[in-house]
């Protein structure tokens, strides 16, 4: 039954390159890297330009649209009801896009620009002058720019599928650009390429997430971080998220990152009344101004002038991985909006969560500069000889009540993967399989979630414990090009709904209209989960 509902050019290519990639890297894993590396290394130099232009391109856009009169649509149309009530929309879209990330790299991160700023900056490692670079640096990869890169899809394809009745596929996005005739040939390519990027993605992230919480369960448990302790850890992982995922939108994805958002807002308080609350706020403060001030420079530095490789180490390396990420995610997040106006849309998925970053940037960011430059800490030798995942445990050693919030630490890690994992399996589940209707669809999509949780959680295992996450971490940055390019021609799509807005201020039928659960794509009882 599973097999003859998916979509064989989307879920076939992806799967089998998934596996010879594995097989490839076990074989013969230095040649695997060497390739990997060169690939990722000649998009970069080729396309560094395109990559900084595009993402501050589609933040302009955002803003535009948000302006016009584009911005007083509704998604499903006049008459539609919200799917989720907005503080689990918000909570949804936050745990889904960056919440991971910001957990361990908003400490580990702001040492590596304050000891290695860019040559042609003329910044002394540790100095002032480097600490305020970091924190606008992090203002910069964490904030507008990404979310934006994340909004401008997934806005195109609410409105695509809600207002225009579009099938459930990333081609749908583009349509309104190529033409009904050129999407149609060539979608389920376009979709094999972004499922690709996102499964990839999805396999080096747990990987370094099991990493993650091994090392913290370490401290408690003492000894290696042994394949098995790694294997149980995924398999933890997956079977909550596919679990999660499985259990329908309002019953298990949002719970989940409603408990999540929570959480992250509890261990940010405390880190900010417990830390240096008022370095906190002044450096955040200065390096905001900073980050204004330089904003349209620093997003657009290639390095090119000075033949600086540091953009394509971190700014523009940054931008390829979000946008290999954006494509699918934008399925998901596009599905969830119903019911909401465009200006909300980009304020819930754009706005607020940058805003978010901005302030947990100063509080983790600026405590991990305060201990390091100013309490000698040790820090930057923790992140050195130890790793990314240590530097967050160690500083709240330093903390009051260490042994009690480093547990509930490894817990809110778990969750933030488990979070980040289901939103994105449940796109998956809805891309690979073809044909869903009614009656069919929810066991269908459990089907797939299952086989894909169980694909991605073994590639992730045998990575981590026999050959190395570096290999599926590049394969999935390789992704970046194509969707950078799907992206800017599904931007497209708002030029022409700009300019004529009526094509997309209505639908044909509120969109939680009886029939409205056979389009393809979305299961049939997704709105009333």
């Amino acid at each position: 039954m599973l097999l003859t509902n998916i979509r064989p050019v989307v879920f076939w290519p992806t799967f089998l390159l998934l596996i010879s990639a594995l097989l490839a890297s076990y074989q013969d894993l230095d040649t695997f890297l060497a390739i990997t590396k060169s690939l990722n290394s000649a998009i970069l130099d080729n396309f560094s330009w395109l990559f900084s232009l595009g993402s501050l391109y589609l933040l302009v856009l955002a803003m535009m649209v948000y302006f016009s009169p584009l911005g007083r649509i509704r998604i499903g149309g006049d008459q539609a009801e919200p799917l989720l009530s907005r503080w689990r929309w918000f909570s949804i879209t936050l745990c889904t896009t960056l919440a991971v990330g910001v957990l361990f790299w908003t400490t580990a991160e702001p040492l590596y620009h304050l000891f290695g700023p860019p040559e042609s900056a003329g910044l002394d490692a540790g100095s002032p002058d480097a600490a305020r670079f970091a924190m606008v640096t992090m203002f910069l990869h964490w904030s507008f720019t990404p979310y934006a890169i994340y909004t401008i899809p997934s806005l195109v394809f609410a409105l695509a599928f809600y207002n225009q009745r579009k099938r459930f596929s990333i081609g749908s996005m583009i349509e309104p650009v190529l033409g009904p005739r050129l999407t149609r040939r060539f979608a389920s390519v376009i979709d094999a390429i972004a499922l690709y990027a996102l499964v990839a993605g999805m396999a080096s992230s747990l990987g370094t997430g099991a990493l993650t919480l091994a090392g913290g369960a370490g401290q408690y448990l003492g000894g290696d971080t042994s394949p098995l302790r790694l294997g149980v850890i995924i398999a933890l992982i997956v079977t909550t998220f596919v679990f999660s995922a499985a259990s329908g939108l309002k019953k298990g994805i949002a719970r989940m990152s409603a408990l999540n958002a929570w959480l992250l807002l509890f261990l940010g308080a405390f880190m900010f009344c417990f830390g240096p609350s008022i370095f906190i706020i002044s450096l955040g403060t200065e390096s905001l101004g900073l980050y204004l001030d330089t904003f349209f420079s620093r997003s657009l530095f290639t390095g090119a002038a000075a033949s600086d490789p540091w953009p394509q180490w971190w700014s523009i390396f940054y931008w390829a991985v979000w946008f290999a990420w954006a494509p699918v995610t934008a399925l998901f997040l596009g599905k969830i909006a119903r019911g909401y106006t465009v200006r909300e849309f980009i304020r819930i998925n754009l706005v607020y969560p940058a805003l978010f970053a901005i302030v947990w940037i100063c509080i983790f960011s600026g405590t991990a500069i305060y201990l390091d430059m100013q309490q000698a800490a040790g820090l930057n030798d923790v992140l050195n000889n130890k790793g990314v995942e240590h530097v967050l445990y160690h500083i709240f050693e330093q903390l009051p009540g260490s042994h009690l919030m480093i547990v509930l630490l490894l817990f809110i890690a778990f969750i933030s993967y488990v979070t980040a994992a289901d939103s994105n399996t449940d796109a998956i589940g809805g891309l690979c399989t073809r044909g869903l209707t009614a009656d069919s669809d929810l066991e269908s999509n459990i089907g797939i979630k299952v086989l894909w949780g169980t694909v991605i959680g073994t590639v992730s295992w045998v990575m981590v414990s026999f050959v190395g996450i570096d290999g599926v971490k590049m394969l999935s940055n390789l992704g970046g090009l194509p969707a950078m390019f799907i992206i800017l021609l599904a931007s497209g799509s708002l030029w022409h709904w700009l300019s004529n807005p009526a094509l997309v201020s209505f639908a044909a039928e509120p969109a939680d209209a009886p029939h409205s659960s056979a389009i393809e794509g979305v299961p049939a009882n997704a709105h009333q989960a």
